[in-house]
């Protein structure tokens, strides 16, 4: 059955909008070809859109031709403004977009597991004002939080978990009540950076692949067949209370210790690294980021010098003062294996990022160990990438996915919304 005259204008706008977005701004002729309209429908949509406040000329072709240069249409950015929460147990940050992505507004602030759950959710509020004022924003179209622990799939609502502060889940009902224009909506910080990784990172050319998030705790995201798979109580990923080899004892069902976060969250970790003589510059805390990153860049280094001195005198010395660090590494790469190896027996995702801000600090070090490990431990062929995004792939997946709903809303077949006041 055919569409209707006004389904059909309906889904042509929809493609038009798309494109701009995917694209860029474009003219008319430039939407005719990529969408293969005929001319009076191209022109017919852009008045359209145009006369909807949902694109505006922004500038003109710069051909060289015969009569006025061509109109070139982009999407009214300031239409809708979006906001991006990175909600952790150490703190909250804060980004302000517009439809488009483009970030006019980013600011953190830490928050002290001392400070009771009123003053953190306040505190975590005020920013997010504050963020909007500076981005010159009249108001929110849209919110997307990251935030760890369990979302429960059919309410889409942050679950209580007993080891995450409170002051989280009273953190997404606070915005709702002081944001009720905004459409609010929350997901796992995980999920989330595998879809930034996919979108905009080292994932962008697979379809089916596992996130390790290595950073204050552990956590994983899968991604098979291009869909982001949450599980039957929203929990696939749950890295953390995997069973492992070389703990004291097994995790419970509220406590992780004993499990794979024993392994590799960032308290163990640095642990690791002061029994292998691992240290950070004078005058710096031992974090996990600080010791895996000056643990890889004194390899980095050795391996620099070796190939610069060639064999020699100089060969032996670099590589003696990179030993504690490449043994380090090596022990690290041992432990993470342990939980790479089992995600891949199950799924085989041909693909893992190690992400997180720890996953970034190892470098190519880091994953090529963990990489050479797992093809000695399974016959399935597995690449181990670094993130590129780091710990910021949270923001990015929630503004990507604020940026999803906004257009979804602004940009749906049928009768256009009015912008909310």
């Amino acid at each position: 059955m055919p569409a209707s005259p006004s389904t059909a204008r309906a889904i042509n706008d929809r493609l038009a909008l798309r494109l701009l977005q995917q694209e860029g701004p474009l003219t008319a002729g430039q939407l005719k070809q990529l969408t293969g309209l005929s001319r009076p429908t191209v022109a017919d949509l852009v008045e359209r859109l145009t006369a909807a406040g949902l694109i505006a000329v922004v500038g003109e072709a710069g051909e060289q031709r015969r009569g006025p240069n061509a109109k070139v249409y982009g999407i009214v950015a300031d239409r809708a403004h979006l906001a991006a929460l990175d909600v952790r147990t150490e703190g909250v940050a804060v980004a302000v977009a517009d439809l488009v992505g483009r970030v006019l507004a980013e600011e953190s602030v830490p928050i002290g597991g001392d400070m009771g759950t009123g003053p953190a959710v306040e505190q975590a509020v005020a920013l997010v004002e504050r963020v909007v004022k500076e981005a010159g924003a009249d108001r929110l179209h849209t919110v997307g939080i990251g935030a760890p622990g369990l979302i429960d799939p059919a309410s889409g609502e942050l679950r209580d978990s007993s080891g995450l502060p409170k002051w989280h889940r009273r953190l997404v009902a606070a915005l709702q009540e002081r944001l009720p224009e905004a459409g609010v909506s929350v997901e796992n910080e995980t999920n989330l950076a595998a879809l930034a990784e996919q979108r905009d990172g080292v994932a962008g050319d697979r379809d089916t692949f596992v996130l390790l998030w290595l950073g204050h705790g552990t956590g994983a995201a899968v991604v098979l067949d291009g869909a982001l798979r949450r599980g039957a109580s929203g929990g696939t990923g749950e890295i953390g209370f995997l069973p492992v080899p070389g703990t004291a004892a097994l995790p419970s069902s509220t406590d992780c210790e004993g499990g794979f976060h024993s392994l590799a969250a960032a308290g163990a970790v640095v642990d690791l690294a002061a029994r292998h003589g691992v240290s950070v510059d004078p005058g710096q805390e031992p974090t996990v980021v600080g010791v895996v990153r000056a643990a890889a860049g004194v390899v980095r280094s050795a391996v620099r010098q070796v190939g610069e001195a060639g064999v020699g005198g100089s060969e032996a010395s670099a590589s003696h003062g990179a030993v504690p660090a490449a043994r380090f590494l090596d022990a690290l790469a041992d432990r993470l294996a342990v939980g790479v190896a089992s995600v891949v027996a199950i799924l085989d995702p041909g693909c893992v990022v190690l992400g997180g801000e720890v996953g970034q600090a190892g470098g190519g070090e880091l994953a090529a160990r963990v990489q050479d490990r797992i093809a000695r431990m399974t016959p399935l062929p597995t690449e181990v990438r670094t993130t590129t995004l780091g710990g910021g792939a949270v923001l990015r997946g929630a503004l990507l996915t604020a940026r999803d709903r906004a257009q979804e809303e602004l940009f749906a077949p049928g009768e256009r919304p009015v912008q909310r006041r």
